[in-house]
């Protein structure tokens, strides 16, 4: 018997990870999140999953939880999302370090035997090379998300160095899924596509973007849980398949067989990086099998009634 938290569980990947691990009846799942993104609805409905409204950030609430449970693994996936929502409110994204202290804190002091972290691509900034490679690209994004992220992943290896608490970073580049809130770009567009309206793009569109289909991001970080795989380590969580934006919304407007128009937005001021695309040779070797490619995906994606909650 496993007793395992997922922070941010309510969230897009913090649910679909949710589901996942329940599979397994011998995994009691805990749920916290404190909503202020997540929704409920997205949590399983499973008699071994059970859901906490609790910020993280808050050390009586996630220290009570904590004691209560005695648990043996954390996911941390709890943050602030969200490219206008992070730059909109820098101070609100900056106190998610209160969060990451407290849940380090509390699993040094619990005996978690191991924390996952949900980092991202935001800590590479404008890459310098690609793909992006976890151990030679340099780390140079100034945005308060993305020194966030760099500052939990820090974090992580100075306690593994103090208190022995081993550690998974996933650094996750943009992944899609029927329970992805509507405004995030790929979910956004369908949404659009669907109902015929305009799918606007900022800029020219000729941002690239690589796309990762949920289920191969769940299955490649359940495989490092199960298979103590990438511990103390760092990992690319994504597709290497380059596509830019305009590409991406004349795809979905195919596949959705949509009469939907393309209107083009000034650009965004900051946080919109030009350019992205992982090295996923680490990520291939725990997922076991080829990705999905992008169009397969969008078809499960507007096939699934889920998109639609």
């Amino acid at each position: 018997m496993k007793k395992i938290l997922i922070t941010g569980g309510a969230g897009f990947i913090g649910s679909s990870l949710a589901h996942k691990l329940a599979e397994d009846k011998q995994n009691t799942i805990i749920i916290v999140d404190s909503l202020l993104t997540g929704d409920v609805e997205r949590v399983p409905k499973l008699d071994n999953v059970k859901f906490i409204k609790a910020d993280v950030n808050d050390i009586h609430a996630i220290s009570s939880i904590f004691y209560n449970f005695s648990f043996d693994f954390v996911f941390h996936y709890a943050a602030v999302v969200g490219v206008k929502r992070t730059i909109e409110n820098p101070i609100m994204v900056l106190d998610d370090l209160k969060g990451m202290r407290n849940i380090l804190d509390l699993c040094k002091n619990t005996a978690v035997k191991r924390i996952f972290f949900s980092s991202s691509s935001e800590v590479y900034g404008e890459p310098v090379e690609l793909p992006q490679h976890e151990y030679t690209t340099p780390l140079n994004s100034r945005l308060p998300y993305a020194i966030v992220k760099n500052v939990g992943e820090a974090f992580l290896k100075s306690y593994k160095q103090e208190y022995g608490l081993d550690y998974t970073i996933f650094r996750f580049f943009n992944t899609y899924g029927p329970l992805q809130s509507k405004d995030f770009v790929v979910s956004k567009f369908i949404a659009a596509a669907l109902q015929g309206e305009d799918l606007t793009i900022y800029g020219d569109g000729s941002q690239t973007r690589t796309f990762c289909y949920v289920e191969d991001n769940i299955d490649a970080c359940v495989n490092a849980f199960v298979n103590d795989e990438v511990m103390n380590d760092v990992v690319n969580i994504g597709s290497d398949k380059i596509f830019t934006v305009l590409e991406l919304a004349e795809m979905i407007i195919k596949v959705a067989n949509s009469e939907s128009k393309i209107v083009h937005l000034p650009p965004l001021e900051e946080g919109d990086m030009t350019r992205r695309q992982p090295d996923t040779g680490k990520m291939l070797q725990l997922l076991g099998k080829e990705p999905q490619s992008l169009e397969a995906g969008l078809k499960k994606v507007i096939d699934n009634p889920s998109f639609f909650l």
